[in-house]
């Protein structure tokens, strides 16, 4: 028998435009709930399937990943899980994790702890150890974008988080996001790379997409169509040699990268 999980992505519908996740143990019903914000629906889901939610996990500590924490403790008894450092941050964890931990889900669910700091500091992604690995990636690596370092992140945490952690994945990783903002990061990408193909294939096919049935992406196509990843583009360069006149002509990874965040930043 394969190494299996169930993941539901539930769409909230919200200003922010958020994902909530249940990850399930097909094997005992028990199930993880990812920044569960609109506890309502992840109650919902949870009773259609028969699951138990033991565990709700925060990627991070902004108020529209922990604002569903308390209702759906009260609800489930759930315990709470979250970045070691978080503890002043988010209220009530019970088992602060770090790098290199792992997260059970039932019998048959193993997730990696990610420590990947950028978007906050105490960030953190999980990668599943299963046979289709899976990143539940929060606010950090979007689909075709990267998160941004306003409410207490840092620029440079981040890109080593991608190029340190992210771009060393394998390729069949599929990337589950705190957010649906795939539309807006591919037109980033086009705007900064014209002549990408892939992205323009990719936007046509998403532009209208039902977040409720929404695209889900892997590692390699992030590399095809993810500026933040396409570092040593020479389009990419280019074009951002344009818009800074001081670029050198063979700018290094971390400075391209950090130009890009600047850029999106007000774009």
């Amino acid at each position: 028998m394969g190494n299996f999980m169930i993941v539901e992505q539930i769409w909230i519908d919200n200003t922010y435009r958020n994902f909530n996740y249940l990850i399930a143990c097909p094997e005992t019903g028990e199930a993880l709930a990812v920044d569960p914000l609109n506890h309502t629906k992840c109650l919902a889901v949870a009773r259609d399937h028969g699951w138990d939610i033991r565990q709700i996990l925060n990627t991070h500590e902004h108020g529209d990943h922990i604002g569903g924490n308390q209702s759906m403790i009260v609800a489930t008894g759930a315990h709470l899980l979250a970045h070691a450092g978080a503890g002043n941050k988010i209220q009530g964890i019970n088992r602060g994790l770090s790098g290199g931990d792992i997260v059970r889900v039932g019998r048959s669910v193993e997730l990696g702890v990610l420590d990947t700091p950028g978007h906050t500091m105490t960030h953190i992604c999980l990668l599943s150890h299963t046979d289709v690995p899976a990143l539940f990636s929060g606010d950090t690596l979007f689909n075709a974008g990267a998160g941004n370092c306003h409410n207490g992140g840092h620029p440079a945490e981040l890109y080593s988080t991608f190029s340190g952690q992210l771009s060393e994945l394998p390729d069949n990783v599929l990337v589950y996001p705190g957010h649906d903002y795939i539309a807006n990061n591919l037109e980033f990408t086009l705007d900064r790379e014209p002549g990408n193909k892939v992205a323009l294939k990719l936007l046509e096919k998403v532009r209208n997409q039902d977040p409720s049935q929404a695209f889900v992406s892997t590692i390699k196509l992030e590399k095809e169509v993810n500026t933040f990843f396409r570092l040593q583009n020479h389009t990419v360069i280019a074009q951002l040699r344009e818009t800074f006149p001081d670029l050198a002509e063979n700018p290094d990874s971390k400075t391209v990268f950090l130009r890009l965040r600047e850029l999106r930043n007000k774009w």
